[in-house]
């Protein structure tokens, strides 16, 4: 993996977390809007760590595949990756 480990574990680590407060809102019957509010910053969290990680992919792996037939299946299995992120 050609990311920053670091950056990503700290962006995985604080959605951990911010799950472990999620999980304990739903127990405490907080207000839906509030548990909502969380939700979207944990995704946000975790669709940094992947962008993180998918930059550096383009940036090394596909970039760097000098055969023809490696780029272009490099290039197939990024449009397949693209595909479920905008599913």
């Amino acid at each position: 993996m050609q990311a920053d480990a670091k950056k990503v574990l700290r962006y995985l680590k604080t959605a951990r977390g911010q799950i472990d407060g999620i999980m304990k809102m739903i127990e405490d019957d907080r207000y839906c809007i509030d548990i909502s509010t969380q939700l979207m910053a944990t995704q946000g969290l975790l669709n940094r760590a992947n962008k993180e990680i998918l930059s550096e992919h383009m940036r090394h792996c596909v970039n760097e595949a000098t055969q023809e037939d490696v780029r272009e299946e490099k290039i197939e299995e990024m449009i397949k990756v693209i595909d479920k992120l905008v599913k």
